[in-house]
């Protein structure tokens, strides 16, 4: 079981070292754009009042932190947590002006941070990439105070048979597309297959109420492409 979450965090690591400066341009491609609508939806549903501090893991190039922080008026602290030191620099440099943030390079399953610690805590397309989600959720628990509201953004499953088989289709051009763009097809035929494999809204209900969260929903996004899941830490 060790070995295996070590060569999963290895591999993650190996996918987002040779994407990272490509990366946003990629999910452009990828989502036709669509995955700016979507992480707009995903601070709308959080609406964040001023004042209210958030953890962002898994930022990547810190999209989610910084519609966070202009919604908020960049009013309160914003933590960013990158494990790959390539995403964890690209990220930190796109938002440089950003001086209500700062940047942790660390893993998701531990958090270098106290408990009790933010209002809101989110994760954007990389709770699937995790190498331990129960010890994920459990650390996203422990660093929220009471009454604070974990957040998870993730592609999920489809509800629609006829968009489903689409999207299917679609998907088997994306690792061409990554190997035209990024100069290799592994890392997206790996990004694919993540997708593929991950839980569906309710298996991750069950896992996100199984490690203490409560009133936990989910919304989906484009007919289940993508969903939001929310839970509160009471």
């Amino acid at each position: 079981m060790k070995s295996t979450i070590q060569d999963k965090a290895k591999l993650v690591n190996s996918v987002f070292s040779k994407v990272y400066d490509k990366y946003d341009l990629m999910n452009d491609i990828m989502s036709l754009g669509i995955h700016r609508i979507w992480k707009d939806k995903f601070i709308d549903w959080m609406n964040p009042s001023r004042n209210s501090t958030l953890i962002d893991v898994a930022s990547g190039t810190g999209d989610i932190a910084k519609i966070f922080s202009i919604r908020i008026k960049n009013s309160s602290s914003v933590t960013c947590v990158e494990p790959n030191e390539g995403m964890f620099n690209k990220g930190k440099n796109n938002l440089v002006n950003f001086k209500n943030i700062k940047w942790i390079r660390s893993g998701a399953e531990t958090l270098p941070v106290e408990d009790n610690m933010y209002d809101f805590y989110s994760i954007s397309y990389g709770i699937r990439n995790v190498s331990d989600i129960n010890k994920t959720l459990k650390e996203a628990y422990r660093v929220l105070k009471p009454g604070g509201r974990f957040m998870c953004l993730e592609f999920s499953k489809i509800d629609n048979e006829i968009l489903n088989f689409l999207y299917k289709n679609y998907s088997k051009a994306i690792p061409a597309i990554g190997k035209y763009i990024v100069g290799s097809s592994k890392p997206y035929e790996y990004l694919i297959n993540s997708i593929d494999t991950f839980y569906n809204q309710e298996q991750l209900v069950e896992l996100i109420d199984k490690n203490g969260f409560t009133n936990v929903e989910y919304r989906n996004l484009s007919n289940g492409i993508s969903a939001i899941h929310s839970g509160w830490k009471i």
